[in-house]
């Protein structure tokens, strides 16, 4: 299973309990991210001077440590520990800021890359690692973020070409917020941490509940997912409940214990008669 994201802190955000998951089960799983998030705020003082404007410019390598301890706290304590991996190598192309920054600019910025190169790069990837299953993001990039809206479109022509070629994926997911999910995780807050504020209606992105295709039960490794968003403490901080995190705008998001999913076209199909996959190996056989 390969895991495609933009900045450190998107894979455990998005699929962090599916990454525990599939690692407790044996699955060869590998993360793939596009940039160091160099552009992130920070929160808190203690490295504050790190961020890359007005500051050291040094942010992107203090989260390539956060980033480990993440995969860390994700990885089985009697298995492999997952590493972070960075297409095109660690620096190669840069965070691009939210849509309209100058750091859009910059002349490494991931968005001013020639389409061809991370494509190129990704396809790479998957010939040497043919994973059965790639994980991105919506055409939306989640929330919107230019990045993420461009690792979308690059691994959707990566995944088209290495299957042109013969191979590729089986299997393509989109990792998306349930409706029905974020809509019980706030009813169940019991306390917003001081300085946090609940997100107003349709402020946090989310599908409706019949476009969900698959839904990965991450009970069993929710403490880890905990732990690995802990981990990246520059961005996310989690409520003392431990059900809820925030971004450095302090609005409340719940932690769900399910993740998430959309089979896209042409992969889509219905195993399930109706019901939703469980398994995002689902249909897959071992000669695939």
């Amino acid at each position: 299973m390969l895991l495609v994201h933009a900045h450190p802190d998107d894979e455990t955000i998005m699929t962090g309990g599916t990454i525990a998951r599939y690692l407790a089960e044996g699955v060869d799983v590998r993360v793939l991210t596009f940039t160091l998030g160099e552009e992130g705020e920070v929160i808190g003082d203690e490295w504050a001077q790190l961020v890359a404007d007005g500051g050291a410019d040094q942010l992107g390598g203090y989260r390539i440590l956060e980033l480990t301890r993440a995969l860390r706290a994700l990885s089985p304590t009697d298995g492999p520990t997952l590493t972070p991996r960075f297409l095109g190598g660690a620096g190669r192309w840069r965070d691009s800021g939210m849509a309209g920054a100058p750091s859009a600019n910059h002349p490494r910025a991931l968005v001013g890359a020639p389409f061809d190169d991370p494509v190129r790069a990704l396809l790479d990837v998957l010939i040497d690692f043919a994973p059965q299953v790639v994980v991105s993001y919506d055409a939306s990039g989640t929330y919107g973020h230019p990045d993420h809206r461009l690792v979308h479109e690059v691994t959707v022509a990566a995944v088209a070409r290495a299957r042109e070629s013969g191979g590729g994926p089986v299997k393509l997911y989109e990792s998306i917020t349930e409706r029905s999910a974020l809509a019980a995780g706030l009813a169940r807050v019991a306390d917003v941490p001081a300085g946090w504020r609940m997100p107003g209606p349709g402020e946090l992105p989310s599908y409706p509940d019949e476009a969900i295709t698959t839904e990965i039960d991450i009970r069993a490794h929710y403490a880890q997912k905990v732990a690995a968003l802990a981990a990246h403490a520059t961005q996310v901080t989690v409520a003392a409940s431990g059900t809820e995190y925030a971004l450095s705008n302090n609005i409340l998001q719940p932690i769900s214990d399910h993740e998430h999913f959309i089979l896209t076209e042409p992969d889509r199909h219905d195993p399930l008669e109706g019901k939703r996959e469980s398994d995002l190996f689902a249909g897959i056989t071992w000669a695939e």
